[in-house]
């Protein structure tokens, strides 16, 4: 489809772009974070068994992660804009069919398309920001883009919870026609549909490397917490994943006509970008994963007052990602983002002196400044990954952006869970000696995890119920305290990293003294 307006207006009309390019964000992202609000009365619903409460999570990240790079290189061939209309159908359908399941088995698949979806529309949004703004504002617009990532990923349980208590959970899937109308006449009225000019024929090998090492790489981390590290799927999905990735980077090197493009990570400002924003997403899942355990569990928060308690870290990456590009305009990507990792480390060094009743205004202010100091690092790394790149690799950048933050995100789940749930259930059996005799199925399900502790002791008389409980809490605080310092270790690992590898300015295009800029340049003045 031709743009139906023309390269002055569609320049004019930039910012409205975006506004449109962020409803097809929202949706994707609270649709991926209202779901787990949703699982109780899922499985109370639907009759749904644990293992299908965990394929509806699991379903979906396993298939938006492995087809995000063909999705991409996809868009960079056909069009963005029309990948991104074709996205948006396969979301809405799905989620129009998941409204109206009778069975556990039919949501597992309605959020499987789901996830082809997404992995379609998530790339085209960030190829069409790129393409959309000149260079000199595109920081400024990619940090927007990264801000309603964060916002819509604490948007989503609120959202979810408001419905599933007024109107019942059908709606948490039915919300999203709404915003997939919006997001459509956007895309219809507003958005030029860019492509690469001179595409090679489609990698097919490579398409199918990818989507293998991916899959597995993908299922063997989110389910290496379920199931267990030692489990036999878990490490013959890993081991599948170790052979594939690097089977995918040897093809690509020697095809002539690669998906991938290997040669763009020889760019240092590119690798650093996406290592920046590889650690951004192991905190940021982490910190989420580790905090909503202790808001739900240690201080007796409900999920839909957890997701409301989110809201200043939602805030604090929209501010700091929508406000990065003035300062890195003066200082450089280097110091902005090491500045957003000091902040990191100093706070999760303020986070490890929680205890079980901390106050809630002291929890606000560090979710506000962990979220304002992320996105002092997401918007410039995705900045740095997206401008090192030509205009007609938009798509398969901003697939690689976005694959390396969803690895990295379950690599932090993986690690800090296991992390997390090792220290408790250490804490938890030297301090249980002081508990009066409790059935051996109790205290089995009380040491594995800091919920199933405090459900039990809901369920047992008197003081013995109130002791189970502040045991189980104050063995989460000393698995918490450890998290904590690991955040700061983080932290401290991106401070190095950029200050070693990150370049502080762009490398200069061929494209950046190409016709484009000059037309905006002349528009400007």
């Amino acid at each position: 489809m031709k743009p139906l307006i023309s390269e002055e207006r569609q320049y004019r009309m930039r910012w409205w772009t975006l506004v449109f390019i962020s409803f097809s964000v929202v949706l994707i992202v609270t649709d991926a974070s209202s779901v787990n609000i949703a699982l109780p009365t899922l499985q109370r619903e639907l009759n749904a068994t644990v293992s299908q409460l965990q394929w509806f999570i699991s379903a979906y990240i396993m298939v938006f992660g492995s087809l995000m790079l063909i999705a991409g290189a996809l868009g960079d061939r056909l069009g963005r804009a029309r990948t991104l209309r074709l996205g948006i159908m396969i979301f809405s359908a799905a989620s129009l069919g998941a409204a109206f399941v009778r069975s556990g088995g039919q949501l597992i698949l309605c959020r499987t398309v789901q996830g082809i979806g997404a992995a379609i529309i998530l790339p085209a949004t960030l190829a069409i920001v790129t393409n959309v703004f000149p260079r000199e504002e595109r920081g400024r617009a990619i940090g927007v883009w990264a801000g309603i990532n964060g916002f819509g990923i604490a948007l989503g349980p609120i959202i979810a919870g408001l419905l599933i208590e007024r109107f019942g959970w059908p709606w948490v899937f039915l919300y999203n026609l709404p915003i997939a109308v919006v997001a459509m006449i956007g895309a219809i009225l507003l958005v030029p549909d860019s492509r690469d000019p001179n595409p090679t024929r489609l990698d097919l090998p490579g398409t199918a490397l990818s989507i293998g090492a991916l899959a597995t790489l993908c299922f063997g981390l989110i389910r290496g917490g379920d199931l267990g590290w030692k489990d036999p799927a878990v490490i013959g999905s890993l081991a599948a994943s170790a052979v594939l990735i690097p089977a995918l980077v040897l093809w690509e090197r020697h095809t002539t006509h690669p998906m991938l493009d290997i040669t763009m990570f020889r760019s240092r400002r590119f690798s650093a970008g996406a290592g920046a924003v590889g650690i951004t997403g192991l905190s940021m899942v982490g910190i989420t994963f580790a905090t909503t355990l202790y808001l739900q569990f240690v201080q007796h928060y409900t999920p839909l007052q957890t997701g409301i308690r989110f809201v200043p870290l939602a805030l604090g990456l929209f501010i700091g990602g929508g406000t990065s590009d003035r300062l890195v305009a003066r200082l450089g990507s280097t110091r902005v983002i090491a500045l957003g990792f000091l902040l990191t480390t100093a706070l999760g060094v303020f986070a490890s002196f929680w205890e079980a009743a901390t106050p809630y205004w002291q929890l606000g202010l560090f979710f506000f400044g962990i979220g304002f100091s992320l996105g002092y690092i997401a918007a410039p790394a995705t900045d740095a990954v997206m401008g090192s790149l030509p205009k007609t690799q938009a798509g398969v950048g901003s697939a690689v952006n976005t694959v390396v933050r969803m690895v990295a995100g379950a690599v932090g789940v993986a690690v800090l869970g296991s992390a997390l749930g090792s220290i408790y259930s250490s804490s938890f059996q030297k301090a249980a000696a002081e508990l009066p005799a409790l059935p051996a199925e109790i205290m089995a399900a009380a040491g594995d995890s800091v919920g199933a502790a405090v459900t039990a002791a809901e369920q047992l008389p008197g003081d013995t119920g109130a002791a189970l409980a502040r045991i189980a809490r104050e063995s989460f605080m000393d698995g918490w305290q450890v998290i904590a310092f690991v955040v700061c270790g983080i932290g401290v690992a991106g401070l190095f990293l950029t200050l070693k590898f990150m370049p502080a300015r762009h490398e200069r295009l061929a494209e950046d003294n190409g016709e484009p800029q000059d037309v905006h340049a002349k528009q400007r003045t």
